[in-house]
């Protein structure tokens, strides 16, 4: 089977590309990270994938019309070969350009059981709402805000003494499972869109 050439984007501390970047290596995922990308230049992320000698640049994107930063960020991809884009902790929106270039190629993963909270402050707003039950979502990436096809979910319990902290730990954890997961299945198996929905089995 050909490896996958996995372009990140991140824009913090860079767990989840972490947590790709294990599955790679010691076999579960059939992908090489070709390339890590942030918008913040600074970002802890970049100097984890430098240290794995893995080329990362820090592309800010203050000053620049959105496009002219995504042009920048789409052509660095497309200079190292990247066959899927995988956002970790990625804060930017895409604009419907980029994701129409890159059309079912873009996976985010996202720390609440979509569709049920999206966009920011995801914890807390799930402790506001008294959800017993929270978790992460693995998805395709589409022209709204995380309301693409449902790859992977994978659950946690949200206890009754938890503050968003220690949620968000547990969150993590499942996050660190569930993304290498999803993309060993989207890499592996055949699969579809269908209306909203992505089935996998045999394609039409």
């Amino acid at each position: 089977m050909t490896r996958a050439r996995l372009g990140v984007l991140l824009s913090g501390r860079g767990s989840n590309f972490t947590s790709l970047a294990e599955a790679c290596v010691d076999g579960r995922l059939p992908a090489d990270i070709a390339v890590v990308v942030s918008n913040v230049e600074e970002a802890g992320g970049l100097e984890l994938a430098r240290a794995r000698s893995i080329p990362a640049f820090g592309l800010g994107h203050r000053g620049l019309k959105r496009t002219e930063h995504e042009r920048l960020v789409d052509a660095t991809l497309r200079d190292h070969g990247v066959d899927w884009v995988c956002l970790a902790g990625y804060m930017r929106l895409l604009s419907p350009w980029f994701v129409d270039r890159w059309k079912w190629r873009i996976v985010n993963i996202h720390p609440s059981l979509l569709p049920s909270f999206p966009g920011l402050h995801v914890h807390e707003q799930v402790l506001a709402y008294g959800a017993r039950v929270s978790g992460c979502t693995v998805h395709l990436v589409d022209g709204g805000m995380d309301t693409g096809p449902i790859v992977v979910q994978r659950s946690v319990a949200v206890l009754d003494d938890d503050d968003p902290a220690a949620l968000a730990a547990r969150v993590l954890k499942q996050e660190h499972v569930a993304y290498p997961e999803a993309m060993k299945r989207l890499l592996s198996e055949s699969w579809q869109v269908a209306d909203r929905r992505l089935v996998f089995g045999a394609v039409d």
